[in-house]
């Protein structure tokens, strides 16, 4: 029996990855228990296995006496000497329970305190290899959905990806292949509870973490990130290395690096914009592709006013306020954005203190490299550009697409359209920065 015994344990250890000591911890607990159950007392028995053999000593600690009132706790001195010629009264000894006198119920009763804690020790091992994944990306398998939820494999354990943690749109078939972020792990009685999440910005900072070797290695630091999930993302990052450019790492050679992420993203558009102390450069940065005239940034309210040309104001707050809305959790800023004309009308607004502090060198250069935001293999590793149109109402911008391709998307700056949904009495829109990343700094 010893040897079948040391080898299930050989095996659970391996299979089941539960330390060998674990079970034979395991094991004297069940025997204990199978004593106080059999004898009506088990906080005198001891027992003890040896590791190498896995045979086992049960013994009852026992004093001796002249007269025995608890045969559980005590015994008689012809008894003892029987055992030790020259045990006296009040002497302690080591009585030997025979394993047949567990009986059969004591004996199922260890075999079923052993497989739960088994059981337990599986669960534990299962939770502690799921807990340090905790905060990042794992590849899972869609098993079904489970009313608006969906259960996805994670291999020995299932992830739950609620409602709230879905991209808008998104729809998995059963069996597919998905990547998504590790939220919270639970230990409950039943397992790991482990949620997960295809919303929360960590996962779009992870994924180009395993892309990009530079942001492995440290070379290139992620600053910030701002997500809409299923729209769009705006992510600042920054080069420890001035001999590698940060945007144009991320970005990979043809656009390959960030066009596999957006592929995993179901074609969610990435704005990648070069981190800078300054605020007013990050602001700027912040905000392309719209052109910035000029920026008064105050680091101490968190605030700052932006101007933007007229024709440029629907573009620097984009499609229902989203633009300026990242820009601001980008960056940690309240963003005030005004045109040119809401701020040269403005009640106490005096526009050369804005200009004052624009620099044209230094707020100018946001059509250069690493300045711009989206990339595809089309443009062959350069930024894709900004490029205003021959009237100042129009223009075009490079995009990626789910696909891979490079595609021109035409605005048409409608003038009376921009003054009446953005408050054009000389009041301007802020933009606050509710529910920043994490990594802002």
């Amino acid at each position: 029996m010893n040897k079948e015994l040391m080898e299930a344990l050989d095996i659970l250890e391996k299979e089941k990855e539960i330390s060998k000591e674990t079970l034979f911890e395991a094991i004297e607990n069940s025997l204990i228990t199978a004593c106080k159950n059999h004898f009506g007392k088990s906080d005198n028995v001891r027992v003890e296995i040896d590791r190498d053999t896995c045979d086992f000593l049960c013994y009852a600690e026992k004093e001796v006496v002249e007269e025995v009132e608890d045969e559980c706790l005590q015994i008689s001195l012809p008894d003892a000497q029987e055992i030790k010629s020259n045990a006296a009264l009040g002497d302690i000894l080591h009585v030997e329970i025979k394993s047949k006198e567990f009986g059969r119920i004591a004996t199922q009763n260890a075999k079923n305190v052993i497989l739960q804690k088994i059981r337990e020790e599986e669960r534990s091992v299962i939770y502690n290899q799921y807990f340090e994944k905790e905060k990042d990306i794992v590849t899972g398998i869609v098993q079904r959905y489970i009313g608006k939820n969906i259960s996805i494999n994670l291999g020995k354990a299932d992830g739950i990806l609620n409602e709230s943690e879905q991209v808008k749109g998104e729809v998995f078939r059963p069996t597919e292949r998905i990547k998504v972020y590790i939220l919270e792990v639970k230990s409950t009685p039943r397992g790991p509870r482990i949620l997960v999440s295809r919303t929360h910005p960590e996962l779009v900072k992870r994924l180009f973490e395993a892309e990009v070797t530079e942001i492995k290695d440290g070379t290139v630091e992620i600053m910030s990130i701002a997500r809409e999930a299923g729209s769009r993302t705006k992510m600042a990052v920054r080069s420890n290395n001035p001999n590698v450019d940060a945007v144009g790492a991320c970005v990979g050679l043809n656009g390959a690096r960030v066009n596999s992420i957006v592929e995993e993203l179901r074609g969610e558009k990435i704005d990648i914009i070069n981190w800078d102390d300054n605020p007013g450069n990050l602001i700027q940065n912040a905000l392309s592709p719209a052109k910035i005239v000029a920026v008064f940034a105050d680091p101490d309210e968190k605030t700052a006013k932006v101007v933007v040309p007229d024709y440029q104001l629907s573009l620097a707050i984009g499609k229902e306020g989203q633009n300026a809305r990242l820009a601001a959790r980008l960056t940690g800023y309240k963003i005030d954005i005004k045109s040119e004309t809401q701020a040269k009308d403005a009640p106490g607004f005096r526009y050369e203190d804005y200009m004052d502090e624009f620099d044209e060198d230094e707020y100018g250069e946001y059509e250069e490299y690493g300045e711009e935001t989206e990339y595809t293999e089309d443009l062959e590793g350069d930024v894709s550009e900004y490029v205003d149109g021959d009237e100042p109402e129009t223009g075009t911008q490079a995009y990626a697409a789910d696909d891979g391709g490079v595609y021109e998307e035409t605005y048409q700056e409608d003038e009376a359209e921009s003054y009446d949904e953005y408050e054009t009495s000389q009041e301007s829109e802020a933009y606050e920065p509710e529910e920043a990343s994490e990594l802002t700094q």
